[in-house]
């Protein structure tokens, strides 16, 4: 028997479909033995051309053709599949390997800022990714993968306590990870946990780290130094080694905020003034709503210091204001409380983690968005029990709060927009902002409400569309002075929505639903969610299309992708 016929199967395994009938005839092969007959079989009297020796050779559609002259290339001996062919000449290789249906190619130059490299590639599966260019930090034993991890680690943990949308950070994450050159890095961002996986090759064991986010404040001037570092870290004309990079962490840890607490308490103060005003309030309605949002502003400190929940801090800090108003009703004075009441309510309104949750829900982020839009309601619904426990209370005494007095806002275009400005920049200290970018966004939320006068006082048209419309725009220019200064978004765009938020929309439901007018409350309060919704999407679209226009210098628009989590195009 032939070395082929040995490896078959005997036996009962040798039985199969092809198997001759009982009583059939048998043909002999040349050598004498007996085979089985199939419809693979060669026909009898079927000339077939033997390449020499007396075994036959079978025919394929795999098989060389007669004539064509493969001695040029030697046989090649079984290798691994990850294996690189012998016929592979890096000279002559494609630009870069793309599947069948094609994937565009993406290049990206250092002259772009980090976020938008960071972010192409994390949205791009991790082998469709560029290369990794020659790292320029590690040291000459190369970096030390648990520390790399530790240190992009801790940068996410300040960047997401900040206040950071997730994508956002991810982005640092990932830039971090390139700089020391672990290119096969993941990192995934939740609400409260950061982890980073790092697989070497395909036949190593991944390494992965996580951490938990503890405490949250809010320090842009912090956030903006984490930014500066990481912007360092991506230069590939610094050299920034492990230890420096720790160290310029450890200073961001311990510096100081920029503002005392007098300072932001003043600042809170001067913020529901001017909110007041916004809403047709005059100066002693100005000096009312100041003094009750510092009051609320230290009994809300207070509170923190003896440990309460944010719960509780927003709903004694939502109280003063409403007291106040409710205290110069029933005295009879001759102002308008409800801008005093809208005015304190400005101060507290959660916009900075409302943006923040839209943010991520609109990258794909839904379980971080489905948290911090938990976090804006409950926010949200302690300032409700602290203003509605003070009005029922002034509903009872005889306080004559009418909910239609506040609705005729007297158009003062000159005065509004010098209010909206000073309550833009009291809101910027109130997020420790750095000096440097104080002015800008106070200009920016001047713009904002010029956009909103101008389309609903003047243009008739919704409030809610004049929002949306006037939050793009904030949105948009945000993101160019980001794009400027390599920096966050958010101390550009934070503060510049405060003119916008749904302060007034938001007491009116209140007061009608403390009046037993629920159904008039609700409708009330849903416009206060349908602006605020339009200024959240308003933020994230004007960012978007900055980045849809401003694309990479030395790549392509194609090359730019959209978050794909569930389902897309």
């Amino acid at each position: 028997m032939t070395d082929a016929e040995d490896r078959k199967p005997q036996s009962d395994e040798a039985r199969s479909a092809f198997r001759p009938p009982a009583r059939a005839a048998v043909a002999s092969s040349v050598d004498g033995e007996s085979s089985t007959t199939s419809e693979f079989a060669l026909p009898q009297g079927l000339v077939v051309p033997r390449t020499g020796g007396e075994s036959p050779e079978t025919t394929s559609e795999f098989a060389v053709p007669d004539g064509l002259d493969v001695s040029s290339h030697a046989a090649e001996s079984e290798g691994s599949a990850f294996s690189t062919p012998s016929l592979y000449s890096s000279s002559g290789a494609p630009a870069a390997f793309t599947p069948p249906n094609g994937i565009p190619l993406v290049s990206l130059t250092k002259d772009a800022p980090w976020q938008d490299r960071m972010r192409t590639m994390l949205r791009m599966p991790v082998t469709e990714r560029p290369a990794l260019e020659p790292v320029q930090k590690a040291e000459e034993e190369g970096p030390a993968v648990p520390r790399v991890l530790d240190l992009t680690l801790r940068i996410g943990e300040l960047l997401l306590a900040g206040g950071e949308g997730a994508e956002d950070v991810e982005a640092a994450m990932f830039a971090v990870c390139r700089s020391y050159g672990l290119d096969r890095c993941e990192p995934t961002v939740t609400f409260t946990l950061l982890s980073i996986s790092y697989q070497p090759s395909l036949v190593d064991d991944p390494v992965t780290a996580a951490r938990t986010v503890r405490r949250r404040g809010t320090d842009y001037t912090r956030l903006a130094a984490v930014f500066r570092l990481v912007d360092d870290l991506s230069d590939p004309e610094n050299h920034l080694s492990l230890e420096e990079s720790y160290r310029r962490l450890a200073e961001i840890r311990r510096n100081r905020h920029p503002y005392p607490g007098w300072a932001l308490t003043a600042a809170a103060g001067l913020l529901a003034g001017a909110a007041s005003v916004l809403v047709g309030g005059d100066l002693i309605v100005f000096v009312a709503a100041a003094l009750g949002a510092m009051l609320g502003d230290r009994l809300a400190w207070l509170c923190a210091g003896r440990g309460l929940p944010e719960f509780y801090q927003f709903t004694v800090a939502a109280m003063p204001p409403a007291a106040l108003g409710v205290a110069l009703t029933v005295a009879h004075v001759e102002v308008n409380a409800s801008a005093v009441i809208t005015g304190g309510l400005f101060a507290l309104l959660p916009g900075r983690a409302l943006v923040a949750g839209v943010q991520d829900g609109l990258t794909g982020f839904y379980i971080t968005a489905s948290a911090r839009l938990l976090e804006v309601m409950y926010f949200f619904v302690g300032i409700v029990a602290g203003v509605l426990l003070v009005l029922y209370f002034g509903v009872k005494v005889g306080a004559q709060l009418d909910p239609d007095v506040a609705l005729s806002v007297s158009e003062r275009p000159v005065l509004q927009i010098v209010a909206s400005m000073l309550l833009s920049l009291t809101f910027a200290v109130l997020l420790q902002q750095e000096r440097s970018t104080v002015l800008w966004v106070t200009l920016n939320g001047g713009v904002a409400w010029t956009v909103y006068g101008a389309m609903h006082y003047v243009g008739d048209l919704s409030p809610v569309a004049s929002t949306a419309a006037a939050a793009g725009l904030v949105g948009l220019f945000g993101q160019l002075l980001s794009r400027y200064r390599f920096a966050s978004a958010l101390p550009f765009t934070t503060a510049a929505i405060g003119p916008l938020l749904p302060g007034s929309a938001t007491y009116f439901g209140l007061l009608s639903i403390a009046q037993n007018n629920v159904d008039k409350g609700l409708v009330s309060l849903a416009k206060a969610v349908s602006l605020a919704m339009a200024i959240a999407i308003g933020v994230n679209l004007g960012s978007e299309i900055s980045r849809l226009f401003l694309r990479l210098p030395g790549g392509s628009a194609e090359g730019r992708r959209a978050a794909k989590r569930t389902r897309g195009f």
